[in-house]
């Protein structure tokens, strides 16, 4: 990514006393509260262990519920003060913040390569740069974004609904860091991050970023730890207005059951299974081969990939035979290797868990045309699992009902499409869902009846201005463009 020098103008407000450099805290926890860099205080460390050879590579602090609360109350203070008021001095600090990121591109794509296990030259070519995008979004959005609109004789005002407390996760640690704090700038916000502390150091190097880019002290604020106590204490804060969180369901309800006893708005990015409806008339080496792609890539780690691929009957043995071949070109090493398409999954806790499930397949009658249990033969240690394929699948099994998040495509025939559509929404999930057909009137008519979020038609470039987000237990509220400023907003009516 270019990287570029950004005159910085006066009069932003205080900066950091401190600009920390990522070389001086590579690997050890420090949190930015109220504009300067603190030590932990609380004795909870979490060792870093690298996914590649399970190596302590560095330790995560768990700040303590006192700690979470310096954070809260230095956003509630900026808040309150009335810092983030003005709409160009926001549009000033996203434009410093996004020069500031883009000059970290590199430092950002060897921490989540070493830290997440994703291929280097995935993060260097998507995940920095899906970053960057959103980020330059933010700010052409300042110039367009309706704060206040008339209806009648009346006016109706978006205001920054206060502090927010975000939590995001580690299989796009950067991404899901920018969507939310971005956002959260536009509309006024301040805000306490707690980043996933399986990957921290794109939150740290965000916040030396942050530093950079001058905004004022309390403005954001990053806390660093676990659920149980650093999440469980953010989320319970009187003091927080709004809870921001990507991750898994199983979370997600326990972080709503906790906001709820401050009636905190609460909006989540869940989990997804996400179906690839393949019609009769479509391309079929474009189709399956696109998701094949979509399963595979960021090591299979993404909450919207593909995951069931859903054929017509009469086409399964070429769709298998095609899908076993795309695999191949699937390169499994370490992570900072060029070649390498799939790096090892996070942890040794993921790493079982997909184990598990690709032997749940097996026992239930799916047959492998691709990968299957256990690691690559040419690496004896590290979480490298084989991308997989199934077919013979069921759906009563595992494999086509629970979230794996792994590199694992599972493929079910179906007769019409009235029984695809039935497959493709049987699913306690909602996140997204693709369609591939030569015809775009028969697309747009499954897509309309797909229970999902997002519905990706014939593998179309990404528009980052259009909302993301999950039906049922993939979540609620939308983030992405100006629907992503929404969520941090409060309507105010004055009527006259």
């Amino acid at each position: 990514m270019p990287c570029c020098s950004l005159q910085r103008a006066h009069g932003m407000g205080p900066a950091a006393t401190h600009i920390l450099k990522a070389t001086d805290m590579p690997h050890e926890s420090l949190f930015f509260i109220d504009g300067k860099w603190h030590k932990p205080q609380g004795p909870g460390r979490i060792d870093l262990l690298s996914p590649a050879t399970h190596e302590t590579i560095g330790t995560v602090a768990v700040a303590t519920p006192s700690e979470v609360h310096e954070a809260v109350r230095a956003a509630r203070r900026a808040f309150d003060a009335g810092t983030t008021a003005d709409r160009d001095q926001r549009r000033l600090w996203l434009t410093n913040l996004l020069e500031a990121c883009r000059d970290r591109s590199e430092q950002f794509a060897r921490s989540i390569c070493e830290e997440v296990g994703i291929p280097i030259q995935y993060c260097r070519e998507v995940q920095i740069p899906v970053a960057v995008k959103h980020l330059e979004l933010a700010i052409s959005l300042m110039d367009r974004y309706e704060f206040e609109t008339t209806r009648g004789g009346s006016s109706v005002l978006r205001e920054p609904i206060g502090v927010v407390g975000m939590i995001t996760p580690w299989n796009w640690p950067l991404v899901q860091i920018v969507c939310k704090v971005a956002p959260a700038i536009a509309a006024g916000c301040t805000m306490v991050l707690k980043p996933s502390e399986v990957a921290p150091s794109a939150a740290r190097l965000f916040a030396e970023a942050v530093a950079e880019a001058g905004l004022p002290a309390g403005v954001f604020n990053l806390v660093e730890g676990d659920g149980p106590t650093t999440g469980e204490a953010l989320v319970s804060h009187p003091d927080v207005d709004m809870i921001s969180f990507t991750g898994s369901t199983r979370a997600g309800v326990q972080i709503a059951k906790l906001a709820a006893n401050t009636v905190k708005r609460v909006t989540q990015e869940l989990g997804g299974k996400s179906p690839f409806i393949v019609l009769p008339d479509a391309d079929l080496r474009a189709a399956v081969t696109s998701a094949v792609s979509g399963c595979m890539d960021n090591n299979g780690q993404t909450c919207d990939a593909p995951t069931r691929l859903l054929v017509p009957e009469h086409l399964l043995d070429e769709v298998v035979s095609i899908a076993a071949e795309a695999v191949e070109t699937y390169e499994v090493g370490l992570p900072q290797t060029s070649e390498t398409r799939v790096g090892p999954l996070v942890s040794i806790t993921q790493f079982q868990k997909v184990q598990d499930l690709i032997n749940s397949g097996i026992q239930q009658g799916a047959r492998v045309v691709a990968g299957g249990t256990g690691r690559p033969e040419t690496l004896e240690f590290g979480n490298f699992v084989k991308p997989t394929v199934f077919s013979d699948v069921t759906p009563d099994m595992r494999i086509w009902r629970e979230e794996i998040f792994g590199p694992v495509l599972s493929i079910l025939p179906y007769q019409d499409e009235n029984e695809a559509i039935h497959l493709a929404n049987d699913t306690e999930y909602g996140l997204a869902a693709y369609v591939h057909s030569a015809n775009a009137q028969s697309a747009d008519r499954v897509a309309r009846r797909l229970r999902t979020g997002s519905v990706y038609i014939n593998s179309p470039d990404y528009d980052f201005e259009v909302p993301f987000g999950g039906y049922k237990q993939s979540g609620n509220g939308r983030e992405y463009g100006a629907y992503g400023i929404d969520e941090f907003m409060e309507l105010k009516s004055i009527v006259t």
